[in-house]
This record gives structure tokens, C-alpha cells and sequence, in this order.
């Protein structure tokens, strides 16, 4: 397929449209290993500007990374009954530490004499690793909070796999912490929420719903899962992150106690929490049109590109001495530009390329806008193009990228909130669910009738709200499905 032959539509076909674009707007491929995907560079630059927003809001709310091994006692996942239920049918399994020479001459075999004494789980996740570890950091009540957090990648066996959203082996990063009370834990899983939800709105510019997962959505060994659910451009929801209030579980499972101020010894509370590549997913879902994807200017590796229109040397020349103070100025006001001098694309290349990788300003400077003392200016959120005088453009430049991140962010709400309809009967919840969206509900509580919703329409609950919706309320009624009391409506939707 041609890089710049026309995406899929989205309407035709939403899928499709994903993926071609991830492809050929250089974010990721497939790779020599079923389920596992290759981030390219452009892909990776996008995730590391995710990383970073994350990375320094973790370390000023106090927060600092480790690592811990991808290797973990099949023993240990024993430890946890819940745990190793929610995760046993995604495990990867190492038996065997050692190949050797095929004696019949075809390449190598598993050696039998290697096997491993005790099978290790490649990590699908490391709540059991690291409480393991915890035990010998902790014994008193002065060795807490422990505020970990690691940087890593996980493996889930998954069948059915898609670039970003679901492949075998992700990137993420998991926070793990310890605390000695259960109101720190607890108002530590509502902090990170927090981040996760300041990440997601300011930087990626989705507009997410604050939440609680129901007992039958819960992280596996979770007494509590925080979540905050995006919506997606076809309808469909998507976790974009989850902190869970962990209890004592884990450290009960691994005998991690601590001695109180009182000199009474008592178990340690948990939470963990995580965000994945998924991000860059929802990034694309939210944002991107038929023309490629869309950036918002906060994480957008490139920020302004600078496409100088020349015949010859000289006219490139020409162009360069405006062009070089320009980038100059832009740079110190921390701008990330990139000018594009090369004579291997045409310009009208360049154009497409820039575009289809969602960059969200392009400055095009001509001989005739030389003489003029002009610039075109293009949007990727709006399409639009415009001539400004070049005396005074670098301000309006770092105005424009304000006013491009907010414009992508109002656009997506502006989506959502159309997109989020009451229901009150069970009949107009089937008919109104396969249109897409969020539906506010009044569900019973009862796991019997959020599975018999599950059954029927392959909906799920992704979160009882925190905090009311723009425009709706969180006050009682009566289940849609049942008739019985309900406390507050709860989000419904089809979810990736």
C-alpha cells in the first residue's frame, strides 16, 4: 500500500482506518513474533513525551522508579488466589534455561537436562514480585510509605491481537506502594487517579470520566479498582488508566507486617496503579481523521515544521536567512521545530507526510513570500490555511499551539457529550447501546444483572461515576433492568 494512497475512511470502516494509519503514519508495525508489535521511532517519540508528563508528576508527588525482575516464581502467583485466577490464562511460562545442538543437524533443541526446578512466569504484571521484595524492606512503622515506581514491559498471552491497543507484550509503567494506614493507601490510589486524569486531559487533550470499576470489572486482588474511561471516536469505550486500592491482600499473601508506633505488629496496605502504550491508542481514536493522524501540540514530537519552496541553491539560501532566525527564536520559547531544507521531496510530499503524521502547525515560506515578507501557515486540527505577516509571527505561533490543544480537547468533549444519553428501560438501552456512546444508567448493584446485561448486549459498566457528568446528576432511581433501588446512574458502554 502507497504511503500517501487515501486512508480508509472512518466511516467505512473504523477499524481499518486504525489500522492503515498506525502503519503508515510510522507508529508501529507487526514483528517477527505473533501478538508483539515494533514501535517505531515516531511512535516511540510520542510515548516518551507521555512518559515524561507522567514521569514528572510521579516524582513530584514523591514518587521514585525502580525496577524489579520479568521473571517470577510460578509459587508466588499460587500466593494470591484472585490474582492468579484474573491472569492464569495469559501467562507465559519459562520451563527450561538451556538449548542445545539438534543431534539430527536441524538448528537447536530445548535441552531436557535444563529443566528449571520451578517454572518462572514471564511478569504479566509484578504486585507479586515486588510484595516478595517489600518483606525485607520493611519492618517498622519508619520504613513506610514505600513509593515505588517501574518502568517495564508485561506480557498477556492474547489471542486477538491490535497495534497499541492489545498485543501480548506491552509497555507500561506500574506504581507500587506502601503505606501504613488504610486512608494514606486509599488517598494515595485516588492520587494517582488524579495524574493519570491531569495526563490525559491537559497533555493528550481526552476528556475522561473519573470512576469506580463494579466488583465484576475489578483488577484481580483489588478491593477497590479507580479507572478513568475515554470515548472513542467510533463509540466505543477505552480504559485509559486504573489505580486500585489493594487492601492488605498482597501483604498478607507475603507476610509483609510492620511494627506501629504502639509496638503492635499489623499488615501493610497497598495500592498499585498503571497506564500502558493503550494511551497511544486512545490518542488516535480520539483525535485522528481520514487524513492521518491529529497531535495535540502538548506531545507532539514536532511541534511547528518549516517547509522552505525553492528551485536552486540559491534560492534555498535565500530563504534560510529567514528561516534560521525564526527556528532560533521559536526554539528558546521552547517550541519543537523542525525545518525540512531537503531537496529529496517535493514540497507538496512533504505536505502529505507531515500532515499524515499530525503535525500540528506547518509554516511554508516561498521567494514570493520572501518578497512579501509573509508566511502560510497551515492547522492540522481545522485543515485550514493562512498568510500572516512574518513580523510578529513567532507569537502568534506560540499562541496558535495553545489555541490548537484546546480547540482538539473541545472538539473530543464536545463528541462525548453528545454522545452520553440517559436511559431509563432496559428495551431502549438494547436499541440505544449499538449506536455507540456513553449510556447513564440506574443499575441494582447486583453482579447477576450487570452479567445478564453483559450477555444480552455485550455492554459493560465502565465506571460509577466520582463526580456527576456535565449536564446530569448522580441522584437514586431504580435499576433499569430489575426495577430495584439504585444509588446513582453508572456508565454503560461497548468497550475496546
Amino acid at each position: 500500500m502507497a504511503k500517501f494512497q487515501k486512508l480508509t475512511s472512518r466511516s467505512e470502516d473504523y477499524s481499518k482506518w486504525y489500522n492503515e494509519l498506525v502503519v503508515k503514519a510510522d507508529l508501529a508495525e507487526q514483528s517477527a513474533v505473533r501478538g508483539c508489535m515494533v514501535i517505531k521511532p515516531y511512535g516511540y517519540a510520542i510515548w516518551e513525551f507521555i512518559q515524561a508528563q507522567l514521569d514528572k508528576r510521579f516524582k513530584e508527588t514523591g514518587h521514585v522508579n525502580a525496577y524489579f525482575p520479568l521473571l517470577i516464581p510460578k509459587s508466588f502467583l499460587s500466593r494470591e488466589a484472585e490474582h492468579v485466577e484474573g491472569f492464569a490464562k495469559e501467562c507465559a511460562v519459562v520451563t527450561h534455561h538451556r538449548l542445545k545442538n539438534d543431534p539430527n543437524g536441524k538448528g537447536v533443541i530445548v535441552d531436557p537436562d535444563a529443566k528449571l526446578e520451578e517454572e518462572l512466569i514471564i511478569r504479566p504484571t509484578s504486585e507479586t514480585i515486588i510484595w516478595a521484595t517489600y518483606k525485607n524492606w520493611i519492618s517498622s512503622y519508619r520504613d513506610l510509605p514505600i513509593l515505588c515506581n517501574q518502568w517495564a514491559n508485561v506480557m498477556r498471552w492474547e489471542m486477538r491481537t491490535r497495534l497499541f491497543l492489545r498485543t501480548a507484550e506491552f509497555l507500561w509503567q506500574e506504581g507500587h506502594t506502601a503505606h501504613a494506614t488504610q486512608e494514606e493507601a486509599i488517598a494515595e490510589a485516588e492520587k494517582m487517579l488524579e495524574v493519570y486524569a491531569d495526563v490525559a486531559e491537559n497533555i493528550m487533550a481526552i476528556p475522561v470520566i473519573k470512576g469506580i470499576k463494579s466488583p465484576n470489572e475489578r483488577f484481580a486482588g483489588a478491593i477497590e479498582t479507580y479507572c478513568i474511561e475515554g470515548l472513542m471516536q467510533d463509540g466505543k469505550a477505552l480504559q485509559a488508566g486504573t489505580s486500585h486500592f489493594l487492601g492488605q491482600n498482597f501483604a498478607k499473601s507475603f507476610d509483609v507486617q510492620f511494627l506501629n508506633k504502639e509496638n503492635q505488629y499489623e499488615y501493610v496496605w497497598a495500592t498499585s496503579w498503571g497506564v500502558s502504550t493503550r494511551l497511544m491508542g486512545a490518542l488516535i481514536m480520539t483525535h485522528s481523521d481520514d487524513n492521518g493522524l491529529v497531535l495535540p501540540p502538548h506531545l507532539a514530537p514536532i511541534q511547528v515544521v518549516i517547509v522552505p519552496i525553492f528551485k536552486d541553491e540559491d534560492q534555498l539560501k535565500q530563504l534560510m536567512e529567514k528561516i534560521t532566525p525564526l527556528e532560533q527564536q521559536l526554539k528558546a520559547l521552547n517550541v519543537r521545530v523542525k525545518v525540512d531544507n531537503s531537496d529529496k521531496q517535493t514540497p507538496g510530499y512533504k505536505f502529505a507526510d507531515y500532515e499524515l503524521k499530525g503535525v500540528p502547525i506547518r509554516l511554508a515560506l516561498g521567494m514570493r513570500d520572501l518578497e512579501n515578507q509573509t508566511i502560510e501557515v497551515a492547522r492540522r486540527d481545522t485543515l485550514t490555511k493562512e498568510t500572516k505577516n512574518l513580523d510578529g509571527i513567532v507569537d502568534y505561533i506560540a499562541n496558535l499551539l495553545e489555541e490548537i490543544q484546546q480547540n482538539i480537547y473541545k472538539k473530543a468533549l464536545d463528541f462525548r457529550m453528545q454522545s452520553t444519553r440517559e436511559v431509563d428501560d432496559y428495551e431502549t438501552f438494547k436499541k440505544e447501546i449499538v449506536k455507540g456512546g456513553f449510556l447513564l444508567c440506574h443499575w441494582d448493584g447486583t453482579p447477576e444483572t450487570e452479567e445478564k446485561i453483559k450477555a444480552e448486549t455485550k455492554a459493560t459498566i465502565r465506571c460509577i461515576p466520582l463526580e456527576p457528568l456535565p449536564g446530569h446528576d448522580n441522584k437514586p432511581g431504580k435499576c433499569m433492568v430489575t426495577g430495584k433501588p439504585s444509588k446513582q446512574r453508572v456508565v454503560f458502554a461497548i468497550a475496546y
